[in-house]
């Protein structure tokens, strides 16, 4: 729909010749445009009497007009750049008035996309302001934003859009009074664009996005008013219903699809999703205060509480509340943790799961905690009462009626004057926000709708017992009963409660996996204060020292970690690795490990039990040291990114054994010997480098292979007593050269001698044994083919060659014994590499 190129001649019908005024004529040099003989200022007059002659739109004429508008629309682009009495005479003769009397002809749809195509080039190439004035000046931009165009024309509608988009990168303090028009109450370039934001085209959502950015960013205060008065929560509810009604498919898509035949179409609606958080996300730290409270009140009360957080330990799909499946919602929540940074949105949020009730959801008052308030909305996930287009059509109409009254953003007063006594559905509708139907406090009940953001209240009687918790003169012991809800009996916890639940991993770590990740993306959120998560002794990324933890979260940590090391242990290896990370979080404080000597001896069985499968597979796999090597390899080079991974929807179906779904390796369960290989050596690293770290001890014997104790070139090596074997080197490329074969421990070089010492020789290559492939050449005695690859990044990567040539030597003595020396040295190497593996305890 996109895919279209910007060609300002494009739509010619196919024919071959073009207008001397199209783009093939308009060379640039220097900046400066060479038009034909004749002044630009002469053509456009003779433009505007072509204009006049033919202000009918026929048959006949339809193409002169067409192309009579991109050569304006080219001259005015090197008027701007060039001489200004071309936009003087544009605005003396009011031509742009000719456009929309052309557009209004309804002249068919070539002439629309023609017409729309050359204003859309005309403001991107506009660079001076006086310019974009003159365009801009007399309102006829905005008739042609609220033409009635056939929006079910793919082609008008990109550039429709794209026109839209256009003007808003053209939006500033100065040019925002062209499109906003405070006497009246209209904004059309913003309201035209938003009744596009559930478009089915993901193109034409991603320019309205772009554009409401683009308007929040201006800091007009009238126009933002203007926002949130009329237009900010009949957009921000339709926009909140259609994320929750996309989260609902991608729920339908997770439920039908275990046997991951769907997976497409899964990643399409997971990567909308994020989409949209990146947009909520965008709004918000734009940090406009009272567009922001709007969005945070329905993002909250409207979708992430009633549908996202509800569904956690609600899993009867039979009630009256919608619901998704449990693995869903922590995916979800974990993107909101990881994308949205906000305070008041993401504290409120962390307080509700971390130490709320189902309570949050009732309609019922709270006198303790809210003694101002006359009723507490109920939170649901519903539909608006009225479609977008229809809630700015009836806003308009009553910015027409009357003077514009104090700012009240819901205009929830103004809408119980004028529908009280001709709506009969008003009384429902109070209904449904859970309002009060009495008259005379209809007022009252609109003013206590403002902003919902009464989460942190509500949670204050949650709260109380909490600051057992915190309490300087506890034990650790009972701070950590505290932090897990078990010494209160009439605190209840049911999405804390799933959290701890969540962990037990004996059958497999299917919620296990999101419910780590939860906590992850909670623990480095920046918007998150860092008192609240420590009420479950879950400390922030930079959190204060600390004496204590929470114990219950670290017994789980460490439960999942010798499900692990077990032969037929069902947990993946992301799951592994991202619990380590978060126990290495809970047990330090300032770079000292805290943790207790009951839990250390856990996780150091857990240790042992992954050496004792790593040695099941010690002699299993001839190629074991080069998975070995490769794996250790793969995990430094790349550590896990919580960011990455909850990208990928592959990991909200059931978990797999098989590597013909394309997941990858870590993401699922390891299939035949060879992976359960993989597996037992990347527990082993993980558990080994926690156990280290967790003690505060050096690794002293990995990697097998350390770069400082290599030969490297152009090392300066002494040769005194050492076999060396001269011999000429002839690479792929055809380049010979004489050099002299050494063998080391671990590595062949070849080397020249040093003309500064004697006995001295300068390394010119360095291999390794291990690495090297020897071969004889048939028809020469004297030769060897050998073959360098270099260490692979991972597993699945191609070797490189480093080293690929052949080796003459003087006689095929002295090439039987390089053979024997290489194959030798190649076979001990690997060898000692295999003792140290053995060592390992």
């Amino acid at each position: 729909m996109f895919g279209r190129s910007r060609s300002w001649v494009g739509g010619g019908h196919g024919k071959a010749a073009r207008s001397i005024h199209s783009l093939d004529h308009l060379k640039m040099s220097s900046g400066q445009t060479q038009f034909p003989e004749a002044m630009p200022r002469s053509w456009l007059q003779y433009m505007y009497h072509v204009l006049t002659k033919n202000t009918t739109v026929t048959d006949h004429n339809r193409n002169l007009l067409v192309e009579t508008i991109r050569s304006i629309t080219e001259i005015l682009i090197w008027g701007d750049q060039n001489d200004s009495s071309v936009f003087d005479f544009f605005l003396e003769k009011n031509m742009f008035v000719f456009f929309l009397n052309i557009l209004r002809q309804k002249s068919g749809r070539y002439v629309c996309v023609q017409l729309l195509q050359t204003l859309n080039i005309l403001f991107e190439n506009i660079s001076h302001e006086t310019s974009l004035y003159y365009l801009l000046s007399n309102n006829y931009v905005n008739s042609i934003i609220v033409h009635k165009f056939d929006f079910s024309d793919e082609e008008i509608m990109a550039y429709y859009i794209s026109f839209l988009k256009t003007l808003s990168l053209k939006l500033n303090n100065h040019t925002v009074h062209f499109f906003y028009n405070e006497h009246t109450n209209d904004f059309a370039l913003y309201t035209e664009a938003i009744k596009f934001f559930n478009h089915p085209e993901s193109m034409v959502r991603i320019a309205v996005r772009t554009i409401t950015l683009n308007v929040y960013k201006v800091d007009n205060q009238p126009m933002l008013h203007y926002i949130r008065d009329k237009t900010a929560v009949p957009y921000f509810s339709n926009l909140v219903w259609f994320i929750g009604s996309h989260v609902i498919e991608l729920d339908n898509c997770v439920q039908t699809d275990e046997e991951h035949r769907n997976r497409g179409k899964l990643s399409d609606l997971v990567a909308e999703h994020l989409d949209h958080l990146h947009y909520l996300n965008d709004i918000l730290i734009i940090n406009c205060e009272f567009l922001n409270d709007v969005l945070t009140d329905h993002l909250l009360n409207r979708l992430f509480l009633p549908l996202y957080v509800y569904s956690l330990v609600n899993q009867d799909k039979g009630g009256e509340r919608p619901k998704i499946s449990l693995q869903v919602s922590l995916y979800l929540l974990s993107q909101v943790f990881l994308i949205i940074h906000y305070a008041p949105l993401v504290n409120s949020l962390a307080e509700v799961i971390l130490n709320g009730d189902l309570s949050v959801f009732s309609s019922k008052v709270e006198q303790d905690v809210q003694k101002n308030s006359a009723k507490s909305s109920i939170r649901c996930f519903i539909k608006p009462t009225e479609t977008l287009e229809r809630s700015l059509e009836i806003n308009k109409q009553k910015g027409k009626k009357r003077v514009q009254k104090r700012p009240n953003y819901k205009n929830v007063g103004e809408e119980d004057e004028e529908e009280r006594g001709s709506e009969d559905n008003q009384d429902d509708l109070d209904k449904t926000k859970g309002t009060e139907a009495s008259s005379k406090s209809i007022r009252t009940s609109s003013e206590n709708e403002e902003i919902e953001m009464v989460i942190m209240e509500r949670c204050k009687l949650s709260e109380l017992p909490i600051s057992t918790v915190t309490e300087q003169n506890t034990t650790d012991e009972e701070k950590s009963a505290a932090a897990s809800g078990n010494e209160i009996t009439n605190w209840n916890r049911p999405f804390l409660d799933m959290v701890y639940n969540a962990l037990d991993c004996a059958e497999d770590d299917y919620y296990a996996l999101f419910v780590l990740c939860l906590l992850y993306a909670m623990s480095h959120n920046k918007g998150i204060d860092p008192v609240k998560l420590e009420r479950i002794q879950l400390p922030a990324q930079h959190a204060e020292e600390r004496n204590s933890y929470n114990h219950v979260l670290a017994e789980g940590l460490i439960r999942i970690m010798n499900y692990a090391a077990q032969p037929d242990g069902k947990i993946r290896l992301a799951t592994l690795e991202l619990g380590c990370l978060l126990l290495k979080q809970l047990v330090f404080s300032r770079n000292n490990s805290i943790i207790k000597d009951v839990h250390l001896a856990c996780l150091e069985g857990a240790r042992e039990e992954s050496v004792h499968l790593l040695r099941r597979f010690y002699k299993g796999e001839e190629i074991f040291l080069d998975m070995f090597e490769d794996e250790y390899r793969s995990m430094t080079i790349k550590p896990m990114n919580v960011e990455y991974l909850m990208m990928d929807a592959s990991i909200l179906l059931p978990p797999t054994g098989t590597p013909l779904t394309g997941i990858d390796f870590v993401k699922r369960l390891p299939c035949g010997d060879v992976e359960r290989t993989r597996r037992a050596i990347r527990v082993f690293f993980m558990l080994r480098s926690l156990s280290l770290h967790l003690q505060d001890e050096p690794e002293t014997q990995l990697p097998l292979t350390r770069e400082g104790d290599l030969i490297k070139a152009d090392d300066v090596l002494d040769l005194n007593n050492s076999d060396l074997i001269a011999c000429t080197v002839i690479t792929k490329d055809g380049g010979q050269v004489q050099r002299f074969l050494a063998v080391d421990i671990y590595q062949m070089s070849l080397v020249e001698p040093d003309v500064a010492r004697l006995g001295w020789g300068v390394v010119k290559f360095a291999g390794l044994l291990q690495d090297m492939q020897v071969t004889g050449v048939e028809d020469d005695s004297r030769a060897l083919n050998i073959i360098i690859h270099k260490p692979a990044s991972s597993p699945h990567s191609k070797p490189f060659p480093i080293l690929q040539a052949t080796f003459i030597f003087s006689d095929h003595i002295r090439c039987i014994i390089a053979k024997q020396r290489l194959a030798k040295g190649r076979i001990q190497a690997r060898r000692m590499k295999m003792q140290r593996i053995a060592a390992f305890n």
